[in-house]
């Protein structure tokens, strides 16, 4: 009994919570018993995986802070006015555009549905252990320009750097500062082929320049996003917002 309790406790000094529960289990579940040690000993190392994958599955979603945690890419609706390609969303949550390190543009107007088709794709990145970032562009421009003002710039701009998929929301929504554009030309050549990023824009292509400004940097950036992304054009005769309010009753 005493060298049960003390692997119990070894177990959960090492943090193996999951693997100490199986063990204690087993002891008093006569059909476990009775199987070799063999067989044992692997349920109770399935149980210690299983656990250990939702906890980073958990800690994945908490740190992509998507805007939608419910959105799947199960639950896309496909109605005839959005003119959605099923197959091309199918093949995009393989996740292989990631691995790749393509871009995907998402363009359409206010209430197609943009974002939780973003959030859908990222939450397949995740299910596959993908790192993954969301954010809406105003958000992260006020960002760097807060580590811009406090001294951690660097540090600021490494973070967007890592995660294997970054989602932009509300990109382009406002004309940039000769800083802003600046900001956004450092992500993007610091992602070019190395990481993939999801655009989701109000605006088609040719309008992105006008919103960047200065036109060196329009088509350094531009250059750097366009010609290495599929592109998902979502025409919405009704807002999805629309479709999914409250109705009369």
């Amino acid at each position: 009994m005493m060298l049960i309790e003390n692997t119990i406790s070894k177990l959960q000094e090492m943090k193996m919570t999951t693997m100490a529960k199986a063990f204690k289990e087993q002891l008093t579940d006569t059909n476990i018993t009775s199987l070799p040690f063999e067989d044992r000993f692997g349920l109770i190392v399935d149980q210690e995986w299983t656990s250990r994958k939702n906890n980073h599955l958990k800690r994945l979603i908490k740190q992509a802070k998507f805007s939608d945690t419910g959105a799947c890419v199960e639950d896309i609706e496909y109605h005839a006015d959005r003119n959605l390609d099923k197959t091309q969303i199918a093949r995009l949550s393989t996740c292989d555009f990631i691995t790749e390190h393509h871009n995907l543009l998402l363009l359409g107007a206010t209430g197609s549905g943009k974002t939780y088709i973003a959030c859908a794709l990222g939450m397949s990145a995740v299910r596959n252990f993908l790192p993954v970032k969301y954010i809406r562009l105003p958000e992260l421009l006020t960002e760097l320009a807060i580590a811009r003002g406090n001294g951690t710039y660097r540090k600021v701009v490494q973070q967007y750097k890592k995660p294997a998929l970054l989602i932009l929301d509300e990109w382009l929504l406002y004309p940039l500062k000769e800083t802003e554009a600046r900001d956004l030309l450092e992500i993007a050549e610091a992602r070019y082929k190395k990481a993939s990023t999801i655009f989701c824009s109000q605006f088609d292509i040719p309008g992105w320049r006008e919103k960047i400004g200065d036109p060196i940097l329009a088509d350094a950036i531009c250059d750097r996003i366009v010609h290495d992304s599929y592109s998902i054009l979502i025409e919405c005769k009704e807002s999805m917002r629309k479709r999914k309010g409250v109705t009369d009753i």
